[in-house]
């Protein structure tokens, strides 16, 4: 588990989760590999976290809520 901190490219705040992910994932995650790859037991909402720092809160109140946005 690591604390992934993010700047929400939505909004410009920063937002902290703890996610079961390792330094080594990051580490090829920050080289290239793909989100999906490299995380495939994440969410597709956590995966967009690391990805843009945009929360599953954020995302909801912006967009609204959408059904796939968790699978």
């Amino acid at each position: 588990m690591m604390n992934i901190t993010r700047v929400s490219t939505l909004t410009g705040e920063e937002n902290t989760l703890r996610l079961p992910v390792s330094q080594i994932q990051m580490e090829r995650w920050e080289m290239g590999e793909l989100a999906q790859d490299v995380f495939p037991h994440l969410s597709a909402s956590q995966r967009e976290f690391i990805i843009s720092g945009i929360t599953e809160e954020e995302w909801d109140h912006a967009f609204g809520e959408t059904e796939d946005y968790e699978n």
